[in-house]
């Protein structure tokens, strides 16, 4: 099984300049909980996102999509979506991002988990979009039909 995992703000970003904008513990616990045991994977610049004491995250098998040939202490390092998915072998495995990753690898999960938290990240108001059976957030669907990434917001909140 191959999932994917994020908490959006209430205009559909999950993140701004490689950080989360909000903090809420109940999520981390419950990232955490789905998370724990098994595998993660995610791009390079999450990977960097992570603190210090988070890198490798801990009681998991962690998985970095890179472009370029880098070695992580404490995780396995993939060139692309293909290796991803083979290094996965089956083993129940979690997306965790970011958004380019997400993007590769949502037309191969089974499941998504999205927290929706009440904040607004986006620097400028965007347009939503919507798709039938879906989600009116970011056009994410939740059932059904492939799923859309999530966004990443860059720059400063006006």
């Amino acid at each position: 099984m191959l999932a994917a995992i994020w908490a959006q703000s209430t205009d559909g970003f999950i993140g701004r300049d490689g950080v989360l904008p909000w903090s809420v513990p109940e999520d981390m616990a419950h990232f955490r909980r789905l998370t724990d045991d098994q595998v993660v994977v995610m791009g390079r610049a999450t990977w960097e996102s992570l603190p210090d004491r988070f890198r490798p995250l801990p009681g998991r098998d962690n998985i970095v999509l890179s472009r370029h040939a880098v070695v992580l202490a404490g995780a396995s390092v993939v060139p692309d979506v293909a290796a991803a998915l083979h290094a996965v072998a089956g083993r129940p495995a979690w997306v965790i991002g970011g958004a380019q990753v997400y993007a590769a690898l949502l037309p191969h999960t089974d499941r998504l988990e999205v927290t929706d938290v009440d904040v607004v990240s986006a620097p400028e108001p965007r347009p939503r979009t919507w798709e039938p059976g879906g989600s009116p957030s970011a056009g994410t669907r939740t059932t059904g039909g492939t799923p859309r990434a999530p966004a990443c917001a860059t720059g400063s909140a006006r």
